[in-house]
């Protein structure tokens, strides 16, 4: 048997996603750990489980509910994805980008991504945000290697803004509005799931990054490829191993995650109609 194209994946992800939501999102947004509530803010919305779409992946992590979200927030027509795919689950970096392929296909113009993260920079507090303005992949995946198939996108897309400046102008804006320290710094993506260690932090530190987590590069790099303008940020869950003698752990981020939720509600709340 012949196999699919990615780009026939896609299409056939999106005809379903279409035949069930009446609605042409222009923003797509991918919530990391615990910070799903935004979902409930979708006025009329349209849920499809993961499950149940063509080729989409499934969730298997605590506080990634696993759904598809659909409708209106501040009049902007949205996508959501209520938890997401990571390639420490045993996906490929193409399959845990496949939904921001599919967005693409939908109208998704801009994407919002949020991750929990551990602080690495040292003047950072749990329960901050983070305005990602670059990462580093130490995932050393990609979800763009193998064939390019060039009606998604350059076979050697330009990264030298991965992060929208607009956009981050926009964030910093929003932040002064609802009246919210907003700190900025790089995300360092690792594959995970077990937490760095104290010299592998130490090794980020010099390397330039404020913020390490286990999500996000494979989905931005893809959101780039295709033409979509990325915003992303960090909820500081923790501080990284060796900052604090202490041991990490995931209830430790869903609880950081949980003190946060309502400034983080204001501030996409702010952010979403100056899009």
């Amino acid at each position: 048997m012949e196999q699919l194209k990615l780009a026939d994946k896609i299409a056939k992800a999106t005809e379903f996603i279409k035949a069930k939501a009446a609605i042409q999102p222009t923003i797509g947004l991918i919530l990391g750990s615990g910070l799903g509530i935004l979902a409930e803010l979708i006025e009329e919305p349209t849920i499809i489980p993961y499950g149940d779409i063509p080729y989409f992946p499934v969730s298997t992590v605590e506080g990634h509910a696993g759904e598809l979200v659909l409708g209106q927030i501040k009049g902007q027509s949205v996508v959501m994805m209520k938890g997401r795919f990571h390639t420490y689950e045993g996906y490929g970096a193409e399959l845990v980008s496949f939904p921001i392929r599919v967005m693409k296909k939908l109208g998704v113009k801009t994407l919002l991504v949020t991750n929990a993260a551990g602080g690495i920079n040292e003047s950072f507090d749990v329960g901050d945000l983070m305005l990602i303005t670059d990462h580093i992949n130490f995932m050393f995946m990609n979800p763009l290697i193998g064939p390019n198939e060039s009606e998604l996108g350059v076979r050697f897309p330009d990264m030298s803004e991965a992060y929208s400046r607009r956009l981050r102008a926009v964030a910093e804006a929003a932040a002064a509005t609802v009246g919210l320290r907003l700190r900025t710094g790089v995300y360092a993506g690792m594959q995970g799931p077990s937490y760095e260690t104290p010299a592998e932090i130490r090794m980020l530190r010099v390397l330039g990054a404020d913020a390490v987590g286990m999500s996000t590069v494979p989905e931005v790099t893809a959101a780039r490829h295709a033409g979509i303008e990325v915003l992303g940020f960090s909820c500081i869950s923790n501080m990284a191993a060796g900052i604090l003698d202490q041991p990490l752990a995931h209830a430790e981020v869903m609880a950081a995650a949980d003190k946060v939720k309502d400034q983080f509600l204001g501030l996409i709340l702010a952010i979403i109609p100056n899009i």
